[in-house]
Formats: C-alpha cells, sequence, structure tokens
C-alpha cells in the first residue's frame, strides 16, 4: 500500500498497521496509549489522526490487518470447507497451531484484546463480541447444513455445538497467552474433537 505522508517523510501504512497490530496485540485496547502506538509506528500523533483516524477508528484497521494476516486462518477455514464437522475439527487443530507464539503476543487478538474495558469503551468490546457472535453463527449454519445432509444426528444442537466450539476456541486463546503450547493445546482440541464427534 502507498505511503502516506508524517513528519515530513513518508511512512508504509502496512508496516504501521503491523505494528500497531503487535501493541493492541500484547496491551487490549484500553491498556495500549497513543505513546506506545506512536513509538512503535514510528510517527507522531497529528500524523496518526490523519492517517487512520481515532484510535478507535486505528484499532479496527488493526482488527482488519489482523483477520487478513496472523488470524486468517479462520476466514479461510471458512471458505474453504463445505461440511460443519470438518470445520470444527480444523478451526480447532488450526488454533492449536496458531494461538501459541514465540514471536508474537499469542492467543488471538480479537477475543483477548478488549476482554476488560471501562463503560466508556464498552462499545468496542460489544463490536468485538458480535465478531465472535457471528463466527459462531456460521459455525452453526455449517452444522446445520451437516444435520440436513445427514451426516450428523436430527437430534443435534447445533448451535450448542457451535457454541461449545467458539467457548473452546475463546479458551485456547486465553491458554496460549497464559504460556499453554502447541502440544497442550492440541490435547484440548483433541478433547474437543472427541466430544462433538468430529
Amino acid at each position: 500500500m502507498s505511503g502516506k505522508a508524517g513528519q515530513g517523510r513518508k511512512f508504509n501504512i502496512d508496516d504501521a498497521l503491523e505494528a500497531a497490530t503487535l501493541v493492541f496485540w500484547d496491551s487490549g485496547y484500553e491498556g495500549t496509549s497513543l505513546a506506545e502506538l506512536t513509538k512503535a509506528m514510528g510517527i507522531n500523533p497529528p500524523s496518526l489522526y490523519k492517517a487512520f483516524g481515532s484510535k478507535e477508528d486505528l484499532f479496527f484497521s488493526v482488527v482488519d490487518h489482523y483477520n487478513a494476516t496472523h488470524g486468517s486462518f479462520m476466514s479461510v477455514a471458512f471458505t474453504e470447507e463445505e461440511s460443519g464437522l470438518k470445520l470444527m475439527r480444523r478451526l480447532l487443530i488450526e488454533a492449536a497451531d496458531h494461538y501459541p507464539s514465540t514471536t508474537f503476543p499469542g492467543g488471538c487478538l480479537v477475543i483477548s484484546s478488549a476482554v476488560a474495558v471501562t463503560s466508556a469503551n464498552r462499545h468496542v468490546a460489544e463490536r468485538l463480541s458480535k465478531m465472535r457472535n457471528d463466527n459462531i453463527l456460521a459455525m452453526a449454519e455449517a452444522l446445520t447444513r451437516d444435520r440436513e445432509a445427514g451426516r450428523i444426528s436430527k437430534s443435534t444442537d447445533t448451535q450448542a455445538m457451535a457454541a461449545f466450539v467458539g467457548a473452546t476456541l475463546q479458551g485456547m486463546s486465553q491458554q496460549a497467552r497464559d504460556g499453554a503450547s502447541k502440544e497442550d493445546l492440541l490435547r484440548i482440541a483433541h478433547y474437543a474433537i472427541t466430544a462433538i464427534g468430529a
């Protein structure tokens, strides 16, 4: 992406977004200060506002960047898997591979970055919650297609199954933040896969 003018020089938008992503991912929305962002991005506050708007605007640009890069395994799985059970299995296994990291903060930015916010920023947490709930809804729809095609029992509560997988993914994200290894998370993933019959 082309650079933008800033402090008498140009900066690369993608590089700036990646730098901001790592700060928000590590410290969360409220835990990240403007000073930390501008230092990491190598720009001054006026340049940040000119290029990205507010801190909140920057944050959701970061979320889009994260979903297209570090967290893209989820959207790719949704696109490629027609079977709901295969989708559940793939999401759990790939989360176990992606969430632990010695290079990046670990876990999922969309899950962890607004876990604790004050009432003034509650709308930020609600936007992230909607993203997570939309993913669970998409999982439930995929499982419902399986049920209608006879691939899973007609009595399966597809919404509950999708919510269970969503809760497992959220728990795996936090465990990765707490230092769980890929092997630790794979054990959790395989228990969940066994539980849903995938």
